[in-house]
């Protein structure tokens, strides 16, 4: 299957810069996955077309402030580190620039509380960094480190809490799970009142899922794994919305491909307690064993994430759907708005 078959043309003044000052005020495209019919709403509505004893499904992953500007100990040039993979024992895998610079052996200073030595090298730029410093590793991160946006957006952010989720618990990400920005705390709870149940799975994410394709066969990529908790309480969740036929609601790719993973585990049987590395891909043709229904954002042409989508309702109505949504003006990407595929 051709890559080229999820291009599609974006206006780069839709590529959303700033998030909406009201999280929930966002437009909502719903795509019936059956039909392909679409309609149009504001994301506050997402109340409405959620029911009782549906079971929604967040990723509760909270991003770490994982760039870091540091100096090359050696020559005082510019050096960049953005954290991507607790490796354990202080190590971390990591994107740096300027990658021809940064061999095995360099050693970058962050200051006078941190340094780190590059102790390798893998694919697509990576390293493996050997930190060293006195205190607690968080702590100085959080005072040394910036928040990771994606390349696109060229606007500082002010706050930021507005690139993490109202829910966000666990520390561990590269970059927030976007189709959660959305939601509010008030909005959750009208869910609740209305009878939704909501339900928490962790996955922390990397740049891997958002990289673009260097292949021009689908079933060449490669993605790279990331680390996924499923707690007993929410196997709990899952297992009687499925006893009871109820729908179980993603919010997210990164959701929706913790779920997948973890129905694929136990297939056959009930969801249990697990956690692990994950590198589903999921691309046209996959069977989905656990998730119903999907709320995600608008992503990137030719991306993994698209082709996520397209599994789901497949890839006419969602290029189709793309290109209303671009015909409408619908924000796309991190800030963006969202698409209710149901």
């Amino acid at each position: 299957m051709d890559v080229e078959l999820y291009d599609f043309h974006l206006p780069e003044e839709l590529i959303a810069q700033t998030p909406l000052s009201d999280r929930s005020s966002s437009k909502l495209l719903l795509v019936n996955k059956e039909t392909g019919q679409t309609d149009h709403r504001h994301f506050s509505d997402i109340v409405d077309y959620l029911q009782p004893g549906d079971t929604l499904v967040l990723n509760d992953t909270r991003v770490i402030p994982a760039r870091l500007f540091g100096t090359k100990e050696d020559t005082g040039a510019k050096a960049e580190v953005l954290l991507l993979k607790n490796l354990g024992e202080d190590r971390w895998e990591a994107l740096v620039k300027p990658g021809k610079k940064l061999k095995t052996g360099a050693v970058i200073i962050f200051g006078d509380e941190l340094r780190a030595v590059v102790e390798g090298e893998s694919d697509m730029g990576g390293r493996t960094l050997k930190f060293s410093y006195e205190g607690i590793f968080n702590e100085i991160l959080d005072r040394l480190g910036n928040m990771p946006l994606p390349p696109y957006i060229k606007e500082a952010l002010d706050d930021r809490e507005r690139y993490q989720t109202v829910y966000a618990r666990h520390e561990g990400s590269a970059a927030a799970p976007t189709a959660g920005l959305h939601f509010t705390e008030e909005l959750l709870g009208q869910l609740q009142d209305k009878g939704v149940n909501i339900a928490y799975i962790t996955l922390h994410v990397g740049l891997g899922t958002f990289r673009p394709m260097s292949v021009d066969k689908v079933e060449e990529h490669v993605m790279h794994s990331e680390y996924f908790m499923l707690s007993r309480e929410t196997a709990e969740l899952l297992n009687a919305a499925k006893a009871r036929g109820s729908r179980i609601v993603a919010v997210g790719t990164t959701s929706c491909r913790t779920l997948e993973t973890v129905g694929r585990q136990y297939a056959g049987g009930p969801l249990q307690e697990c956690s692990g590395w994950t590198d589903i891909f999921i691309y046209p043709g996959y069977r989905f064993n656990v998730v119903d229904a999907l709320i995600t954002n608008f992503h990137l042409p030719k991306s993994t994430l698209v082709m996520l989508v397209s599994a789901l309702a497949g890839r006419e109505a969602i290029l189709a759907a793309y290109a209303e949504a671009i015909e409408e003006q619908y924000r796309f990407f991190s800030f963006g708005d969202a698409m209710f595929i149901y």
